[in-house]
């Protein structure tokens, strides 16, 4: 028995701390990515869902106090369904506090969450309850310079085995993605 004072209660910091998103917000900004919709990165999005198979899939930027999805593909009838039932339909911009990019931008590593409600950081989250979001899989996007300026993602209302099929699928794409952005950055040729 402690007869001392209460020790602090450790805290469980849903969101990490990002020490990069500063020079990440200016980065983007130079590059002129996220803070509109682009449709290249659109067709991106929809291609990475036709790979996974998965009814969402986003290319993110994730700012200082923001993440913007500038690539968006929503399967139809999920987001009929979402709104019929009266839960938020997603979005291009999203809190930073929300989802599992800001994760996987700070690890600098994939995530893979088969079932979100699995893992006590993860099921807390604001869209797990919010748009039903049970599976999560993402993979950073690293330029030439080692900095993460956000994520590819693709997610789902069910658990899902995504596999190691389905996390190389993802880090590939990421890969593509950075050599795709630098060149139109440097070159001005078309993203796709």
């Amino acid at each position: 028995m402690s007869y001392g004072p209460p020790r602090p209660v450790a805290r469980l910091l849903l969101t990490p701390e990002d020490k990069e998103a500063p020079a990440r917000a200016r980065r983007l900004l130079r590059l002129g990515l996220g803070e509109q919709p682009d449709p290249a990165l659109d067709v991106f999005a929809d291609h990475l869902a036709e790979l996974t198979g998965a009814p969402y899939a986003m290319v993110n930027f994730i700012g200082e106090n923001r993440q913007f999805f500038a690539g968006l593909h929503v399967r139809q009838s999920v987001s009929l369904e979402r709104a019929a039932d009266s839960k938020p339909v997603l979005g291009r911009p999203m809190a930073r506090d929300h989802g599992f990019c800001p994760h996987v931008v700070v690890r600098h590593k994939a995530l893979v969450l088969e079932d979100v409600r699995d893992y006590p950081r993860f099921a807390g989250n604001p869209i797990v309850d919010e748009f039903g979001i049970r599976s999560y899989l993402g993979a950073p996007l690293i330029d030439s310079t080692g900095m993460a300026l956000g994520t590819v993602c693709v997610v789902d209302m069910e658990p899902r085995p995504w596999g190691k099929a389905g996390l190389e699928t993802i880090k590939a794409s990421a890969a593509d993605l950075v050599v795709r952005l630098e060149r139109r950055a440097a070159d001005g040729l078309p993203l796709l």
